[in-house]
């Protein structure tokens, strides 16, 4: 079993408050929240980005690039965009002196680790939190590139008849419905992910060429290319379309402001 690893006073860390500990080689956030410490993995599981910079509210951390929350206490995926859990793992407290031990992905029972509270002695002295060390690692365990391949894409029967109907922004959007979110099953125009539509006559004049603007959830979004493919798959099915180009704009970013109520139901956020 790993051992347990010094990473702190409980002087270090302000109640409530974080900071960024080296264990073992593993970049962990170290949380002090009611008397008690949580440790988790660094690293927002929707894009790899890093957790301790992000705003701490009660046992909530949220990422600071999209938004993503997690539960420093167990590490569960709180709110979109992230859906997978970041790992967490044991504290133990003795003597003023805060250690943390790795539990290995898929290690134990799935439940949350025992906080560790620190002992009645005296007032805890509120210090910065500031990290040294910026450094990220990838996510062990569930890698999303497992995934990138699995674009669910479907062809229902009462969508077949759109591709013979008058081409328009519209229609392109009701296309671009059977493209899906590989992870979240979700299609790209109620995840918000469509910028904009536009048409442009082909050479010989008698079909169109249709450019789309898209962005991802994340810079890194490892679906990006089967997404993409999979967007120039079915408009190309219309029969008036000659060509499609699909260009990624990252301005302005994504946020889970841009999903529709339909979208919202389906992963249940409310």
């Amino acid at each position: 079993m790993p051992e347990f690893f010094h990473v702190a006073d409980v002087a270090d860390v302000s109640d409530p408050g974080k900071i960024l500990v080296e264990v073992d080689g593993e970049m962990i956030a170290l949380f002090h929240v009611g008397g008690s410490f949580y440790a988790i993995d660094d690293v927002c599981t929707h894009d790899g980005g890093p957790l301790v910079d992000g705003e701490l509210q009660d046992y909530t951390i949220a990422c600071p690039r999209h938004g993503a929350k997690f539960d420093i206490r167990t590490g569960a995926a709180l709110s979109m965009p992230a859906i997978r859990p970041t790992l967490a793992h044991d504290v133990k407290v003795e003597n003023g002196s805060v250690s943390v031990r790795i539990r290995e992905p898929g290690s134990g029972p799935s439940g949350n680790p025992a906080p560790a509270s620190v002992p009645a002695v005296g007032a805890v002295h509120a210090v910065s939190s500031q990290k040294e060390d910026t450094t990220t690692r990838s996510h062990d365990g569930t890698s999303a590139n497992t995934t990138s391949a699995n674009t669910t894409v479907g062809a229902p029967a009462e969508t077949q008849s759109l591709t013979t109907q008058t081409l328009s922004e519209d229609l392109v959007r009701e296309l671009l419905k059977q493209v899906k979110d590989p992870e979240l099953f979700v299609n790209i125009v109620d995840l918000g992910l469509i910028y904009d539509v536009s048409f442009s006559p082909a050479p010989d004049q008698s079909k169109q060429l249709v450019s789309i603007d898209m962005t991802m959830t994340s810079p890194a979004c490892p679906a990006g290319p089967q997404l993409i493919a999979d967007t120039k798959r079915v408009v190309n099915t219309h029969e008036k379309v000659a060509d499609v180009e699909v260009r990624i704009v990252m301005e302005p970013p994504w946020t889970p402001d841009r999903m529709t109520d339909d979208a919202r139901d389906q992963l249940g956020i409310f």
